[in-house]
């Protein structure tokens, strides 16, 4: 128990002392602890330290493992939502990261007036135009973006994005600042908020921070190496 605690509070001392330098308030800055294949032992240890908010990426790992821990607790949804799991999704999560085209985000609006929901969600954004993520690209979610605003059901509250994977954690922050500035735009030319900026892991959330996240995904830091989940569900 003492390992999880002492990690998280290292995780939580370095968003405060970034924040500080970039003369941010932490209050504008909410850490959420990445659990996927982590046991629910091990998530229990970090409410205990004071942890509230979690994510995971799998719709089926967190059908299991949420009815396990404590009501009080708030769950984000990180990972590729496929259309097959967002009616099992929508009531265990309060905020879907990552909402990666118009069809997913059409689906999710259908089966919300369906279960009469209202998913809060933020749209992922593939800044670097990788071909192994998903995301819209920049110049399509603009294109797309009036569309996306129109569905009744779906508060979207901001952006999300995952940079290529890179040694040196700087390599991250030019995406960060895409996508912050991609942001701005789209508040200028829609007049919508869109206040939330999910980025930011355990190799360069402070990055993350010093460009203006208000989401940061945090798991291996506080948890450790992931263990390999033997299917993905």
């Amino acid at each position: 128990m003492a390992e999880v605690a002492e990690n998280l509070e290292r995780v939580c001392d370095q968003i405060a002392k970034t924040a500080a330098k970039a003369g941010r308030s932490t209050d504008d800055i909410e850490l959420v602890a990445i659990t996927k294949t982590h046991p629910a032992e091990k998530v229990r240890e970090a409410t205990e330290a004071g942890q509230k908010l979690f994510g995971e990426s799998r719709v089926q790992e967190a059908r299991v493992k949420i009815p396990e821990l404590p009501s009080n607790l708030r769950w984000h949804f990180v990972g590729h939502l496929q259309k097959n799991k967002i009616r099992n999704a929508l009531p265990l999560f309060e905020l879907f990261h990552s909402v990666d085209s118009i069809a997913l985000a059409q689906e999710m609006n259908r089966i919300a007036d369906e279960e009469g929901m209202h998913p809060r969600v933020l749209l992922e954004v593939n800044v670097a135009g990788e071909g192994s993520k998903f995301g819209f690209a920049p110049e399509k979610l603009r294109a797309e973006m009036e569309s996306l605003l129109a569905l009744p059901r779906l508060s979207i509250l901001g952006l999300m994005t995952i940079p290529p994977l890179a040694e040196e954690a700087e390599a991250s922050r030019k995406y960060f600042v895409e996508l912050r500035e991609l942001r701005d735009r789209l508040q200028t030319e829609f007049h919508v908020d869109l206040g939330q900026l999910s980025m930011g892991m355990t190799n360069d959330f402070p990055i993350a921070v010093e460009e203006g996240a208000t989401l940061v995904r945090v798991g291996t830091a506080i948890f450790g190496e992931r263990r390999r989940p033997k299917r993905r569900s």
